[in-house]
């Protein structure tokens, strides 16, 4: 009697503990590179540059944009391009390599399989990073994906992509253009003590919600959680043991260098300007 096997379908994840980190800058160069696209183009293709962790954390911290043409059934990427660019981006900084690539748009699109399968050529499981730049309702929607094997047997079918976790962080400097850039409408850029301002009643209003979880604990209103518990103790412990006159003339010392900073540099371009003036008077027969 003949022995019958089955064939069952398999998914062969590309790893399985696979996250990504990424930097600010990545997604302000995303955005500028999608306000400068050209007329015809509908979304911005580009490569991700970073380094990988050895605990499988992809950190992209570079990027730039390769031309393209897509239709409905094909994408040509200009590949001499890519690899001029990221020759150019080496010789600055030799330890970034390619860990993946980036779309902009909501989700994953027809012909991000061809395109993950070049960049799959260029380097062993690479992230797909996509960025909504509509931001609707002020919200940034950005996610990350890998690809997952669809298997019959010995036979690779087709490829899946699967979100992955994605870590964006970023330092109050940061938050402040980031909080910007997901404003549709701008009247104008803040200034650095209008800044600061922003900063501050952020940071009462984090204060207060540390607060009233506190207080919530403390009345048994809910569950005492340890880890937030010790970053609250960190927090604590961190901070310098000054008296508030003390920090008050420290704030203020502070607050005045930095006015004086802006002074003199404003001095300097009033000079320079000037000189150039001149200059170009004197040249003048």
């Amino acid at each position: 009697m003949a022995s019958s096997e089955s064939a069952v379908l398999q998914f062969f994840p590309s790893s399985t503990s696979l996250s990504a980190k990424v930097h600010p800058l990545v997604i302000f160069n995303i955005c500028d590179c999608y306000v400068r696209r050209p007329d015809q183009a509908e979304r911005v293709i580009g490569t991700l540059l970073g380094s990988i962790f050895p605990d499988g954390t992809v950190d992209i911290r570079n990027s730039f944009a390769v031309p393209h043409n897509e239709s409905s059934d094909q994408v040509a990427l200009d590949i001499d391009y890519h690899h001029n660019m990221l020759l150019s981006h080496q010789k600055v900084n030799p330890k970034e390599v390619i860990v993946g690539w980036y779309s902009t748009g909501f989700g994953v699109t027809g012909g991000s399989a061809l395109i993950h399968e070049f960049y799959s050529r260029e380097v062993q499981n690479p992230i797909h990073l996509t960025v909504d730049t509509t931001f609707m309702n002020e919200e940034a929607t950005i996610k990350a994906f890998v690809s997952v094997s669809l298997s019959l047997g010995e036979r690779q079918l087709a490829a899946q992509f699967q979100e992955i976790p994605l870590d964006l962080r970023m330092i109050e400097a940061e938050r402040v253009g980031f909080d910007i850039l997901k404003s549709t409408m701008v009247e104008k850029l803040p200034g650095d003590l209008e800044g600061m301002e922003a900063s501050m009643e952020r940071l009462y209003v984090l204060i207060d919600d540390v607060y009233k979880y506190v207080d919530n604990v403390v009345e048994g209103q809910v569950v005492p959680d340890n880890d937030i518990g010790r970053l609250m103790a960190d927090t604590v412990a961190s901070l310098p043991k000054i008296s508030p006159p003390a920090f008050d003339r420290l704030m203020n010392d502070s607050l005045q260098d930095q006015l004086l900073l802006l002074y003199l540099s404003s001095i300097t371009r009033t000079h320079l300007s000037l000189a150039e003036k001149l200059n170009t008077a004197a040249q003048i027969p």
